[in-house]
């Protein structure tokens, strides 16, 4: 696509960088996050105000979102409805 700069150091400093599809939610989060999970399924992670510990390996995976296509969504404080268009994951 082509070069962004990002600010650095507390905002002194700048890097330019390759603009590219940005992967921080959806499918392709999901997939990136299932990777480095099973890259450190043998690690303790400490849950609940760290009172208990699980391996990562076995906290269950994340569900799927279902389809809320054709129900109605309510916008504006509430004055105004619409049909959502929303397909899910996966």
């Amino acid at each position: 696509m082509g070069k962004i700069k990002v600010r650095t150091g507390r905002g002194t400093g700048t890097v330019e960088v390759e603009d590219g599809a940005k992967k921080w939610s959806g499918d392709e989060y999901r997939k990136i996050q299932a990777e480095k999970k099973k890259a450190a399924a043998n690690r303790m992670v400490h849950t609940g105000r760290g009172t208990g510990s699980r391996k990562l390996g076995d906290i269950p995976d994340p569900k799927s979102r279902p389809s809320t296509e054709g129900m109605t969504r309510v916008t504006g404080r509430g004055t105004g409805t619409r049909k959502s268009t929303n397909k899910g994951s996966q």
